[in-house]
């Protein structure tokens, strides 16, 4: 089977629609620029309307190690996703309940990922002075041979419309949406929620 991962969600409602919709995962976005950052206060209700229900992801980008150790005190997080510029070592620290996130434009960052510890990876797409939930899509072909030693997370540009012709070339192990499901920034459009795991998993397969 194949996971999904729903990320900036900002509202009660949401989760319960990821619930509703047998989504895997949510993301809660802890990087002040984004437009569906979170307050530790907020993520902690989000997370316990979670419970055990979905795995409760939190975004950080580029704080130190201490932080991350003190927001998984405050918050119940399953794990971090570190999307910034951190190098190998903090995401050995942090295992296994942590991954890194790496931009992909090109073959070279492709093999820059193997540099990072652990079982999990996520790519998204590489856009100037953009982290993440820009939109942009990841060239499938590029990361094919990745989901093949990796458990790849496939992140970047994809919708309930294109979702599953990037499963079907990539075979991830999870797929990650936030723009693609939303009606703004952090506001997501439930139909869209439910349409993007059903087609993931049809793509999929058995």
């Amino acid at each position: 089977m194949i996971y999904t991962k729903i990320c900036g969600i900002t509202r009660e409602s949401d989760v319960d629609a990821c619930l509703a919709a047998g989504v895997s995962a949510i993301g809660l976005n802890f990087v002040t620029t984004s437009p569906r950052h979170v307050s530790v206060a907020i993520a902690r209700q989000l997370a316990r309307r979670a419970g055990t229900g979905l795995l409760v992801v939190g975004v950080v980008a580029d704080i130190p190690l201490e932080a991350i150790r003190e927001l998984l005190r405050e918050v119940p997080l399953g794990c971090v996703q570190l999307h910034g510029e951190e190098d190998p070592t903090l995401v050995a620290s942090l295992l296994p309940h942590a991954y890194k996130a790496v931009r992909i434009a090109n073959e070279a960052d492709v093999a820059a990922v193997d540099a990072f510890p652990g079982e999990h990876v996520l790519v998204d797409a590489k856009v100037d002075g953009v982290l993440g939930g820009s939109g942009a899509r990841v060239p499938p072909h590029l990361v094919r041979s990745l989901a093949t030693r990796r458990k790849l997370t496939l992140a970047g540009g994809l919708t309930p419309e294109n979702v599953a012709d990037a499963v079907r070339v990539v075979r991830p192990y999870c797929v990650d949406v936030a723009s693609g499901v939303e009606h703004e920034p952090g506001i997501k459009d439930h139909d869209k929620i439910h349409a993007f795991v059903r087609e993931s998993r049809a793509a999929f397969g058995p």
